[in-house]
């Protein structure tokens, strides 16, 4: 699909200027200038607190949820995984939890917050569905719930107002990991946790929002970084697998969080402890962070990745030390958060709060099997 300049400038300038959209504060900056970074500034880890967290100096953590216990009258779900937040009318915030259950018992469920940080309510959005591992928030306030199965679906739920998910095939059905949003050139790209997975795109006919159809592509890169999309014949992928389907389709070692900001998609591959940056414009990925060379490679076990406002790429670990670490604007880490005394469990759904004064995420495991989810306050 061709998009013309004005068609662009319009999109990008409804994006900013309209205050629903406002689902937290990557996309909130996601089309003003690259910043330089502050997170990367900050001092090393602190002893434990009293919830088994350690920080740098100058934030505090607070549990606001465990699998199987009650927040606000309502049971929270088990093996809490990706999350976003959103913003409310009055002036709070909704963060969304997905729960990688099988069988039937997946999901994903909301926790409502007032202006203060105060918990309103919480409720369940989307029931009855298989391993909801991450997703991807939209511009237009929707969470879209990936399952990674095999030929799972993406379901597009709705974490601000009451309304039914709606499953949305025409994304493909294969393992999926999570979902981003390209708001200017309007593709959904996504990630698929496989050893020999792809790396997909979605256009959707007519431009966003709709999901409901559209052309779903798989890339190809070439040895300079280079990236050419290709159709997939059969999104449904039976019989064949919407990996198998085109011929040399780019293989990445286990796709996990993607992100969308400032014109970059950044994802990250477990199999190899790499975070990749793709250029939305010129098509060229190239790789932000690799644990073999880096020169402090303290981040292992990549998986769920967001951004802040001032362009710092905060990546969540399964497994390794159970840190979330901060990758500053040349790829170095930094550690952010390290839980103690969970080994057995990864860390899960990291999501800024819109105002960028709070960082959610869970324990998906927690210290004995139920999970647990925290809120992070400080200076984002």
């Amino acid at each position: 699909m061709a998009f013309d300049r004005s068609r662009r400038d319009f999109l990008v300038d409804t994006l900013k200027l309209s205050s629903v959209l406002a689902l937290g504060p990557s996309l909130l900056q996601m089309t003003s200038p690259a910043h330089a970074g502050n997170l990367s500034n900050i001092g090393p880890l602190r002893a434990a607190d009293a919830n088994g967290v350690r920080l740098p100096a100058g934030f505090t953590s607070r549990v606001i949820a465990r699998s199987g216990q009650a927040v606000a009258g309502y049971t929270w779900h088990r093996a809490p995984d990706g999350g976003a937040t959103y913003a409310t009318a009055s002036g709070g915030w909704v963060y969304t939890s997905n729960s990688e259950v099988q069988l039937g018992g997946g999901g994903a469920s909301a926790i409502e917050f007032n202006a203060n940080g105060g918990i309103v309510r919480a409720r369940r959005i989307l029931s009855g569905t298989n391993g909801n591992c991450a997703g991807g928030p939209t511009p237009w306030n929707t969470w879209l719930s990936c399952e990674e199965v095999d030929r799972g679906f993406v379901w597009e739920t709705y974490p601000l107002v009451t309304q039914a998910a709606v499953q949305r095939p025409a994304l493909g059905r294969f393992h999926h990991e999570a979902a981003a949003i390209d708001p200017v050139f309007e593709h959904v790209y996504m990630t698929e946790d496989q050893p020999n997975g792809c790396l997909y795109r979605f256009v959707p006919t007519g431009g966003l929002p709709n999901l409901a159809s559209g052309t779903l592509q798989v890339a190809r890169v070439s040895t300079s970084g280079a990236v050419t999309w290709v159709n997939v014949p059969d999104p449904d992928g039976t019989p064949t697998r919407t990996r198998d389907q085109v011929s040399g389709a780019r293989r990445f070692n286990g796709g996990e969080g993607i992100w969308y900001q400032n014109g970059l998609i950044y994802f990250t591959t477990k199999g190899d402890n790499r975070v990749w940056m793709l250029d939305t414009q010129t098509q060229i990925l190239e790789i932000f962070y690799d644990r073999a060379n880096n020169p402090n490679p303290i981040l292992s076990g990549v998986d769920n990745v967001t951004v802040s406002p001032t362009g710092d790429v905060i990546v969540a670990e399964d497994g390794g030390d159970l840190q979330i670490c901060v990758l500053d604007q040349t790829g170095i880490p930094k550690p952010l958060v390290q839980l103690t005394g969970q080994n057995g469990s990864e860390i899960t759904g990291p999501a800024l709060s819109p105002n960028a004064t709070r960082l959610y995420f869970s324990s998906q495991r927690g210290t004995n099997g139920n999970g647990i989810t925290y809120e992070i306050t400080g200076r984002f």
